[in-house]
């Protein structure tokens, strides 16, 4: 898989925004990705050193809009945190 094929985008929330402050990025990511590829993606794409990555399968929910029932789709987030020194500029000044 390429690098651009694993990184999907990043996830931007209030939650990630305050995680920035200890150096984890989270990004949502191709759902058969692993922490490996994780790591060598933003190592590849950002230039950075990378310490730590953690997954999540985020699962479907189910949504109505209304007579038509239905699911979100399933999706997978890593957290990813980088050696210190390092910064994405892709999130902004903090």
């Amino acid at each position: 898989m390429d690098a651009r094929e694993i990184i999907i985008r990043p996830i931007i929330s209030e939650k990630s925004y305050r995680a920035i402050d200890n150096n984890r990025y989270s990004f949502e990511v191709n759902y058969r990705a692993t922490k490996p590829h994780i790591r060598a993606a933003v190592e590849e794409i950002f230039k950075v050193k990378v310490i730590g990555v953690q997954t999540i399968n985020m699962k479907p929910k189910p949504k109505r809009r209304g007579a038509h029932a239905g699911f979100t789709k399933r999706w997978k987030k890593a957290v990813v945190e980088l050696a210190p020194g390092n910064r994405i500029e892709f999130f902004g000044a903090t």
